[in-house]
């Protein structure tokens, strides 16, 4: 059974960083990882993506402030958040996608105050 557990999340002030995990159980970490938010009353977004090679992708607001990255060994996807602002208080999910698999974490909070 593929399970994805996120952790990091929190409470922090604007201008601050946080560190969020995601491990994932199953062969389906071999895909595409991605990070995805939803914020109160919005559509859930992808924040950023990663392929097994390495290539990243994010959408424009966070770029310069996010890093994704992936530890293949440890079956772990990171998202290095710097400079917060409270708009990117949101829900924060792990999505991992392999062959037609599609699997997602419950989502850990990130609330930033300013």
């Amino acid at each position: 059974q593929v399970q994805l557990v996120e952790s990091g999340g929190g409470l922090v002030q604007a201008g601050g960083s946080l560190r969020l995990s995601c491990t994932v159980s199953g062969s389906i970490f071999r895909g595409i990882m991605g990070w995805y938010r939803q914020a109160p009353e919005k559509q859930r977004e992808l924040v950023a993506s990663i392929y097994r090679s390495g290539t990243t992708t994010y959408t424009e607001s966070v770029k310069g402030r996010f890093t994704i990255s992936r530890d293949n060994a440890k079956n772990t996807v990171y998202l290095q958040m710097n400079n917060l602002k409270p708009e990117d208080t949101a829900v924060y999910y792990c999505r991992a996608q392999l062959m037609g698999m599609d699997n997602w974490g419950k989502g850990t909070l990130v609330t930033v105050s300013s």
